[in-house]
C-alpha cells in the first residue's frame, strides 16, 4: 500500500538551504522524499500531473500573446547516467512540445570558445510563455572546466558570481528558474554503465571515456558541493532530487515544475473584440465578420 505524501510542497523538502555549505553523503541517493510511496503509485502520480502541466502550459503560452514576458527555465544537472536525457524525454511527453526550447549542452564549439562562455547559454534562452530544458548548462563551466581544469583558477572562481548575477538579471526579467541536481550514487552509476554495456541498444550511449570521468568521481562530488552551496540563491535555489529510482526523479522534477507553474497562475487574456457580436454573425451564417476598427 502506498503512502500518503507528505503534507508539505515538494520543493520545500528537495530545496537545498542557501547559505549553507552542501555535503552530498549526508543526502540519500536513493530516497524518495515526498513521493507516493512505490514506483507503481510513482507512474500513475506522474501521469496525472501530466494533465495539470499541459493546461498551465497554454494558460502561459496564451499569456504571452497579450505581453506576458513570463517563462520557465528548467535546468537539469547530474553526473553521468543520473537521467538528464529521460528527465526531459518524460516531462517533454506530459507537454506540448511547441511551447518548449530544449537544449543540451555538448562541449562548447570553436566559435563558442571564440565567446564568453554565457553566450551559448542567452542564445538558448526560452522565450515569453515558453518552457525551456537545459540537459547540462552554464554550469559545467564550473564542473567538468574546474575538475578537468581547462580554464585558469582565477577564471573559474569568477564565474561563480557572474552565474549569480546572470541568474539575478534572468529572474528580474520574469524568467522562472527551477535547477535540479539529479543526484545518483556510485553504485548505481555502476549498474546503469553495466546495462548499457550489456544491452545492444543502449551501447551507442556507452563511450571508452564514461571511465575516465567515473575515476573521477570525488572530484566532481567537490566540484558539485561548491556550485550547489556557491550558486544558490532565494531567486534561484538548487533542488536536490534523489535519482537512483527513475520513476520518483521523473516523478519529482515533474512536480517541481507543476508547483512553480501554479504559483505563477498564469491567466488566458481576455478577448479584444466584442464576443457577442461575432458569436451573432456566425450564428446567423455570415461567411465573414466586418472588418475590425484598425484591421
Amino acid at each position: 500500500m502506498a503512502k500518503k505524501r507528505d503534507e508539505a510542497p515538494l520543493r520545500d523538502l528537495l530545496r537545498l538551504p542557501v547559505g549553507e555549505p552542501v555535503d552530498l553523503t549526508a543526502h540519500d541517493a536513493g530516497g524518495t522524499p515526498g513521493g507516493p510511496g512505490d514506483k507503481a503509485a510513482g507512474l500513475a502520480a506522474t501521469t496525472r500531473t501530466g494533465k495539470d502541466l499541459a493546461g498551465l502550459q497554454e494558460r502561459l503560452w496564451a499569456a504571452a500573446t497579450a505581453g506576458d514576458r513570463r517563462r520557465v527555465l528548467l535546468v537539469l544537472q547530474g553526473m553521468d547516467t543520473s537521467g538528464k536525457g529521460g528527465t526531459v524525454k518524460h516531462v517533454i511527453g506530459l507537454l506540448n512540445p511547441a511551447g518548449c526550447r530544449i537544449h543540451a549542452f555538448k562541449s562548447p564549439t570553436p566559435e563558442e570558445r571564440r565567446h564568453d562562455f554565457l553566450w551559448r547559454v542567452v542564445k538558448a534562452l526560452p522565450r515569453p510563455g515558453e518552457i525551456g530544458i537545459f540537459d547540462r548548462s552554464h554550469y559545467e563551466d564550473v564542473l567538468i572546466a574546474k575538475v578537468r581544469s581547462l580554464a585558469p583558477y582565477d577564471e573559474i572562481e569568477s564565474r561563480y558570481d557572474r552565474i549569480n548575477g546572470f541568474e539575478t538579471s534572468l529572474t528580474d526579467d520574469g524568467v522562472t528558474i527551477i535547477k535540479c541536481f539529479l543526484h545518483i550514487s556510485y553504485e548505481e552509476q555502476r549498474r546503469r554503465l553495466l546495462k548499457r554495456l550489456d544491452k545492444p541498444h543502449k551501447r551507442w550511449k556507452f563511450a571508452p571515456g564514461d571511465l575516465d570521468e567515473r575515476a573521477l568521481w570525488p572530484a566532481y562530488q567537490r566540484a558539485y558541493e561548491t556550485a550547489l552551496t556557491r550558486c544558490a540563491t532565494p531567486a534561484a535555489p538548487w533542488y536536490l532530487v534523489p535519482a537512483d529510482h527513475k520513476w520518483y526523479r521523473n516523478w519529482a522534477v515533474s512536480s517541481l515544475l507543476l508547483e512553480h507553474l501554479r504559483e505563477l497562475d498564469p491567466q488566458y487574456p481576455a478577448a479584444d473584440f466584442d464576443v457577442d457580436e461575432y458569436r451573432a454573425l456566425l450564428a446567423q451564417g455570415a461567411a465573414r465578420p466586418r472588418s475590425r476598427p484598425g484591421g
